[in-house]
C-alpha cells in the first residue's frame, strides 16, 4: 500500500510527537511534569454536566443532529455573541454553524475555499493545523512572521502583493497561541481593509476568547463595522468552560464562509451530538462570577511561571491572554535543544517553539494547565539543575 504523496509534506502532528515521548518516559519510571499540552485540568462546570446528564436520558437527542447545530443552539450561540461583544444581526439559519470544536471547522474551511495555486496567509509561529490544512487542501501556506519588536502581530506590508491577489484566505489567532499576544479592535479594522481589498476570506481563530486577565476582554473580529463582509470567526467552547473532550464549537460571520464551511460538514461528518449542543447551551449560562474564578486560578499560575522564570533571569512579562507563557530559549541553545535538556535534566515537558514555524525557533512553550504545586516545582527543579536564562 501506498499513502498519498501529500502526506510526506506533513510532519508527525506536534503534540501527537510530545504525548509520544511522555508516554516512553512514564513508562521508565521518571516523574513528568507536563508545560507542554494546553490541556486545562479544571473540571468541566456542574450546571453543564446535570444539563448533559438530562440530556442523553431524553430520547430526543439520540437520532442524527442537523449537519448546521440544532436551531436552539445556533440561536444561544447568536445570543452569546451580542451579550459577550456586542455583536447584533447574525442570522442563525445563515450566518453560523456548530463545529466540532475548532480543529475540524479549520480543516473544513481550507477544502471549501483553497485548491491548487491559491495561497493561504497563516501566521508563524501559529497553531500548527493552519499549515497542515493548507496542505492537505492543495494549496501553499505562505507565512506571516509574527516578531517581538511588531508585538507579535503580522506585517501586512510585507505581503508581496502576487501573493496577496492568489490568496484565499488570511488566518489570524488573538489572543495568539503560542505568544499570548493581543489584537486592538483597530488592528482587527485593518485586516478587514485588507481583506476587503483583495477579495480574502478572514479566518479569527478565537479559540482563547475568554482566557484573559487583569480585566482585560478580547474583541471579536466581527465588531469591526463591516467585517461580516468579509470575515468568519470560529468559536470553542474547550478552554473557556473545560469541554475540551466534548468537542463543541461554532463558526459566525459572513453567509458565504459558512455555506461553504457547511458544504464540506455535511459530506464529512454527521454533527455534534445533540446531547452536547444542550450542555453547550448551559455553558453560555455560565455567570460571570464562575468564569472569573477561573481565570483567576489560571492568573495565579500565569504569575507563578513568570516571576519563576524571572528569578531565573529570563527576560519576560506576564502575558494579558490564553494558557500559555511563550519565553526565548537561552543563548547557545535551538528551541529542540533546549526543551530536550528540560526534560532529561529536570523531567519537564514544554514545547519547543519551532514546532509552531520557523519564527518560532528561539523559544519555547509553557500551557499554565497543571496544578500550582506542580509549576512550584518544575521552577525548583530548573533552579536545582542550574539551569538559568543568563
Amino acid at each position: 500500500m501506498q499513502p498519498a504523496k501529500r502526506l510526506e509534506k506533513i510532519p508527525p502532528y506536534l503534540f501527537a510527537e510530545l504525548n509520544r515521548k511522555r508516554e516512553q518516559l512514564g513508562l521508565q519510571g521518571v516523574d513528568i511534569i507536563n508545560l507542554a499540552l494546553g490541556d486545562p485540568d479544571k473540571p468541566t462546570p456542574n450546571q453543564i454536566l446535570q444539563t448533559m446528564h438530562q440530556a442523553i436520558d431524553d430520547p430526543s437527542t439520540h437520532n442524527y443532529p442537523p449537519y448546521q447545530g440544532t436551531q436552539e443552539f445556533r440561536e444561544a450561540a447568536v445570543n452569546w455573541m451580542e451579550r459577550r461583544f456586542g455583536v447584533t444581526g447574525l442570522n442563525p439559519h445563515t450566518e453560523i454553524i456548530s463545529s466540532i470544536g475548532s480543529k475540524e471547522a479549520i480543516h473544513n474551511t481550507f477544502l471549501a475555499f483553497v485548491e491548487a495555486g491559491d495561497y493561504a496567509l497563516i501566521p508563524d509561529p501559529g497553531y500548527p493545523v493552519y499549515k497542515t490544512a493548507s496542505i492537505f487542501a492543495g494549496g501553499e501556506p505562505y507565512s506571516m512572521p509574527l516578531k517581538a519588536e511588531n508585538n507579535f502581530l503580522p506585517d501586512l506590508n510585507i505581503i508581496p502583493e502576487e501573493i496577496a491577489r492568489k490568496a484565499k484566505l488570511l488566518w489570524i489567532n488573538y489572543p495568539n497561541n503560542p505568544t499570548g499576544a493581543i489584537a486592538s479592535l483597530e488592528f482587527l479594522g485593518e485586516l478587514v481593509d485588507f481583506c476587503r481589498q483583495y477579495n480574502i476570506l478572514l479566518c479569527h481563530d478565537h479559540a482563547y476568547s475568554e482566557m484573559a486577565y487583569d480585566g482585560y476582554k478580547p474583541p471579536s473580529v466581527l465588531q469591526v463595522p463591516g467585517a461580516k463582509d468579509v470575515a468568519i470567526e470560529f468559536h470553542s467552547l474547550s478552554k473557556s468552560y473545560n469541554m475540551m473532550g466534548w468537542r463543541i464549537g461554532f463558526v459566525v460571520g459572513n453567509a458565504t464562509g459558512i455555506q461553504g464551511v457547511r458544504q464540506v460538514k455535511s459530506n464529512v461528518d454527521s454533527g455534534v451530538f445533540k446531547a452536547i449542543q444542550k450542555a453547550a447551551i448551559a455553558a453560555f449560562s455560565t455567570s460571570d462570577a464562575e468564569l472569573s474564578a477561573l481565570m483567576s486560578a489560571y492568573q495565579k499560575r500565569r504569575d507563578i511561571i513568570v516571576k519563576g522564570l524571572q528569578s531565573l533571569g529570563w527576560p519576560i512579562e506576564p502575558p494579558d491572554a490564553t494558557l500559555y507563557i511563550w519565553a526565548p530559549v537561552p543563548l547557545g541553545y535551538s528551541s529542540q535543544e533546549f526543551v530536550s535538556l528540560l526534560l532529561d535534566k529536570c523531567g519537564i515537558m514544554a514545547a519547543p517553539g519551532n514546532g509552531y514555524g520557523a519564527i518560532g525557533e528561539g523559544f519555547f512553550r509553557i500551557a499554565l494547565t497543571i496544578p500550582d504545586e506542580r509549576m512550584y516545582e518544575a521552577i525548583q527543579r530548573m533552579r536545582d539543575a542550574g539551569i538559568r536564562y543568563a
